[in-house]
């Protein structure tokens, strides 16, 4: 386990799913890189490194990378990884497919291609670049579930109008997922459900929120994020009766993480077993 997620205090109980299986033979299981976003925001940045702990905890080799404002770069990791012949599947802290799952993270894989110290004979058969990529965690019926317990939890009425509120990106790709989770939402709160994006898409989560107030007496937000941080104290601003907490270090998010990693893995096994 990289020394950025070691906490030697750390109890929380496991929470897997079925182990992971091997590439081949008795390779070691590849190196999970957890990609987050990164934040200042110091109990923003606390849950990620709980998420990584908690993961690292089923016996996984973690580290941790990020596309934005900490270090080290997803770019740097995995390129470190290449170097010492590491394979490695990125796992996205990231909730929809946006810039940073689409374009990021290739251009990590592709540097790390371009670096890497594999044996003779080139990268290991099923590696995609030196390693592989897992997809965004949402839009995923977990993820679903988590939101109507964070609104459960803040104080929310089966009646209340809901805007999810998703940090928005240029990618239609991410519109479309935003939207899709909205839809998994919808079907577990009797209230009307509506999508609102902190940036670079429409309507805002304010403008979702003026719009909402015509189909129900009260408002509120559910915040579609990992951690606190800028986005989510902008939240409070936006006009809702109420504000949910982000999703945190929930046991669905690290059930999730670790499902993510198993299936990359599963596909790097079976893309081994078909070029032999």
């Amino acid at each position: 386990m990289s020394t950025d997620v070691a906490d030697r205090g750390s109890s929380r109980p496991s929470v897997a799913p079925p182990r992971p299986v091997t590439l081949a033979g008795d390779r070691p299981e590849p190196t999970l890189v957890l990609c987050a976003h990164g934040t200042r925001d110091a109990a923003g940045a606390r849950v990620v490194r709980e998420i990584a702990r908690s993961v690292a905890a089923e016996g996984i080799d973690v580290r941790l990378g990020y596309v934005d404002v900490q270090a080290p770069h997803i770019a740097e990791v995995t390129a470190d990884l290449a170097i010492s012949g590491r394979e490695f599947v990125v796992v996205p802290l990231l909730l929809s497919a946006g810039h940073h799952v689409l374009v990021d993270i290739p251009a990590a894989l592709q540097t790390a291609d371009g670096v890497g110290g594999w044996p003779e004979g080139g990268m290991p058969p099923g590696a995609a670049a030196g390693g592989a990529a897992a997809p965004a965690l949402g839009p995923d019926p977990l993820l679903a579930d988590l939101l109507v317990r964070r609104l459960v939890e803040a104080g929310a009425r089966p009646d209340d109008g809901v805007v999810l509120a998703a940090a928005g990106s240029s990618r239609a790709e991410a519109a479309v997922d935003a939207v899709r989770t909205a839809q998994m939402l919808r079907e577990r709160w009797p209230g009307p459900v509506s999508v609102g994006y902190g940036a670079s898409a429409t309507p805002s989560v304010t403008d979702a929120v003026a719009t909402l107030r015509t189909q129900a007496r009260r408002v509120a937000i559910a915040s579609y994020l990992i951690g606190p941080g800028h986005f989510h104290s902008r939240l409070a601003g936006c006009g809702a009766d109420l504000l949910s907490a982000p999703l945190g270090s929930d046991d669905a998010v690290v059930r999730l993480v670790l499902t993510r990693y198993q299936q990359a893995v599963s596909t790097q096994l079976r893309n081994a077993l078909l070029s032999a």
